[in-house]
């Protein structure tokens, strides 16, 4: 009796701990997000941001979440540094105004025990809209080399640059930019 009940209790401890939230960080070697435009109509343009932090809480019983991420704007990375520094400009970035791109959601919606999207806002050049983050992929489990629990995802939205003050050249450099967000973070 005393062993079922042993074993009945170890069965609600564990889960409940499975049901509790769970924090985890950005991993900055593997969450590098990017942006991409049409270029004149002649080619799609792929750039990234090389440094970016944030947390990601989630209770997959309870079905709910959080995600907070903060990219560092002077960090984007278009492959040319003249380039690097014409975005980074008062037309685009204004990076020295606004330093930072954060992203903060107010809702995580779940189909079955998976991430579906990420309702949240999103800041640029001071300025918040809401966005909706499409998930995917999304994955939960322990880390190989690390040996913590690791979640990843990639995260992918559309936005106009003209709703963030950026629209200049605007319809000649496509005003459409789509955002993907690949994101790893490890159980803190």
């Amino acid at each position: 009796m005393k062993r079922i009940f042993a074993l009945a209790l170890a069965a609600t401890l564990s889960s409940a701990a499975y049901a509790a939230p769970e924090t985890y960080v950005l991993e900055q070697n593997h969450t590098k997000p990017r942006f991409e435009y049409n270029h004149m109509g002649y080619s799609i343009q792929l750039s990234r941001f090389d440094t970016a932090e944030g947390k990601i809480t989630i209770d997959r019983a309870a079905k709910t979440g959080s995600v907070d991420v903060t990219i560092d704007a002077k960090s984007v990375n278009t492959g040319s540094t003249q380039f690097n520094e014409h975005i980074q400009g008062a037309d685009f970035l204004d990076t020295e105004m606004f330093p930072t791109i954060t992203f903060k959601s107010n809702k995580v919606k779940f189909d079955g025990v998976k991430v579906a999207s990420v309702d949240g806002n999103l800041t640029i050049k001071g300025i918040t809209k809401p966005v909706t983050l499409t998930v995917i992929s999304f994955m939960c489990m322990p880390h190989p080399m690390m040996k913590k629990d690791a979640c990843g995802a990639t995260a992918t939205a559309k936005v106009k640059r003209s709703d963030f003050d950026m629209g200049k050249y605007a319809p000649l450099v496509g005003d459409e930019v789509t955002l993907t967000i690949p994101v790893e973070s490890i159980k803190q």
